[in-house]
């Protein structure tokens, strides 16, 4: 007879069989053509409505991404980072993102056919591509049909810190079902955007080996004038793969970044994609097509919000 220590072991397993028969189930819906039959412009409007947002503000892209990745990575890929919290928290997100989101799903209900059909879950990934994609990265397929889910959280949010090492970064992205090549090609987005001072300060003055010491100095000229610095120097709003390239010359601007460079189990990874931009674009467009998989919601636990913000 079973132990009751095998028995809660056998127990744990069925449930986390259970739990990826329902992600499976839930993610197998995801086609392209999802909406060809109710909103067959969606793609359209959203592109031109991410164009603006981006014509109106820098950050609108680099913000729109970020966006895209806590919201799969917190509690699935279903629009909850948007709910508002009655804490105000939102987990250090830019608000141009929040508005390029918003905008695109007004914009998608001022067309009369798909007004009220399409998720902000949806538009969210599709935003995502389109930051990437105007920003000169690559033009991916988006998977769509989820459905947006009914409530958030600002309890136990668990998400990569900007020191964490590799161990740290592959246990977090191992749970999202991603590999450590996914993880890297992911970290890749950060050749976009900006970093406030308080996340990599701590590593200027020589406290961190790993750092170019023109780089430190750089630092610390740029946290004595403003309060944020560049992810990518060189190109902050273009997508390319200059990122790693910084890596190679220890100006990696987090130690998450830069780790992935020192440590030699993740260094052959960074010196492909430095030196094969195609292969970066490649690798980065299937993380992202995977990422955007994780905890899809279905007619019968999710919703189509009316508006992003708030639930039905």
């Amino acid at each position: 007879m079973a132990n009751l220590g095998e028995l809660a072991s056998l127990a744990a397993i069925v449930v986390l069989a259970e739990v990826a028969i329902l992600s499976s189930f839930a993610a197998a819906q995801l086609r392209p053509d999802y909406y060809a039959g109710v909103c067959p412009d969606l793609e359209g409007i959203v592109r031109d409505s991410v164009k603006r947002s981006m014509a109106k503000s820098p950050i609108s892209a680099p913000a729109t991404l970020r966006l895209f990745f806590h919201d799969c990575a917190v509690m699935g890929c279903d629009a909850s980072v948007m709910i508002v919290s009655p804490t105000g928290d939102d987990y250090s997100l830019k608000p141009e993102g929040f508005q390029t989101i918003l905008d695109a799903k007004a914009a998608v209900d001022s067309d009369p056919q798909c007004r009220y059909k399409v998720s902000c879950a949806d538009i969210i990934a599709l935003a995502a591509r389109e930051s990437v994609f105007q920003s000169g990265g690559p033009n991916y397929t988006v998977e769509l049909g989820r459905y947006d889910g009914k409530i958030s959280t600002t309890n136990n949010v668990t998400l990569p810190h900007g020191d964490d090492n590799l161990d740290s970064l592959n246990a977090f992205f191992s749970t999202l079902g991603l590999s450590q090549t996914d993880m890297i090609a992911l970290s890749g987005a950060h050749t976009l955007g900006a970093a406030d001072c308080s996340f990599f300060q701590h590593r200027t003055r020589g406290k961190d080996p790993s750092m170019n010491p023109s780089f430190d100095a750089q630092l610390q000229g740029t946290c004595s004038k403003q309060n944020f610095a560049f992810l990518d120097e060189v190109t902050p709003v273009g997508f390319d793969n200059l990122y790693f390239q910084h890596l190679q010359n220890g100006r990696g601007l987090l130690g998450s970044d830069q780790v992935l460079y020192t440590d030699e189990r993740s260094r052959g990874t960074v010196d492909y994609y430095a030196s094969n931009q195609g292969i970066f674009f490649y690798d980065f467009s299937v993380a992202m097509t995977k990422l955007g998989r994780v905890g899809v919601k279905t007619a019968a636990d999710g919703e189509i919000r009316r508006d992003c913000r708030y639930p039905n």
